[in-house]
């Protein structure tokens, strides 16, 4: 089966639950999924669901606080794992998919190049699906990509305050 790169961006909600939903149904038709969460780091909900599948693994690569700014070279340490961890993962082609999420972010942030990011996508192997997730894909990535989708805010509860609720955000 031929694999394509996918690119979930924009500011609304719904590009991680967009990739968790893929790797669902890859896992179901027996597909192998591994994750590179950048930023995130700790217990999300996601983790503790996609632990029930065997043929799902994930790894966090972030520092677990939002970015802000200028990263520290702690979160560019963290992030270049990652990305480096995603190259390893390709170079294989052991995995049948494999997200890359919130790289969009991880790369408007600086924790690697968007040349870096484009190199990765070109070493992606014919049979993989890769997704890349996260909110400010760049010019280049989209052109490079085969589907695009952006999620776009058009009204959200966080403006009143709500903060992110287990099993829902979070």
């Amino acid at each position: 089966m031929k694999g394509y790169i996918q690119v979930y961006t924009g500011n609304g909600k719904g590009k991680t639950t967009a990739s968790i939903g893929l790797a669902v149904r890859a896992a179901g038709a027996g597909l192998n999924v591994y994750i590179v969460q950048f930023l995130k780091n700790g217990d999300y909900s996601e983790i503790k669901a996609l632990s029930q599948f065997k043929n799902i693994s994930i790894e966090q690569y972030g520092l677990g606080r939002f970015v802000k700014g200028k990263p520290s070279k702690e979160d560019i340490t963290a992030g270049q794992a990652g990305y480096l961890r995603l190259c390893e993962l390709l170079k294989a082609g052991k995995h049948d998919v494999v997200i890359a999420e919130e790289a969009n972010v991880a790369l408007m942030c600086g924790l690697f190049s968007e040349e870096e990011m484009l190199t990765l996508m070109e070493m992606k192997p014919d049979h993989v699906e890769l997704i890349i997730t996260g909110r400010g894909a760049t010019q280049k990535i989209i052109d490079r990509a085969d589907l695009v989708t952006e999620m776009k805010e058009i009204k959200h509860y966080y403006t009143q305050g709500i903060k992110a609720r287990p099993g829902i955000e979070k």
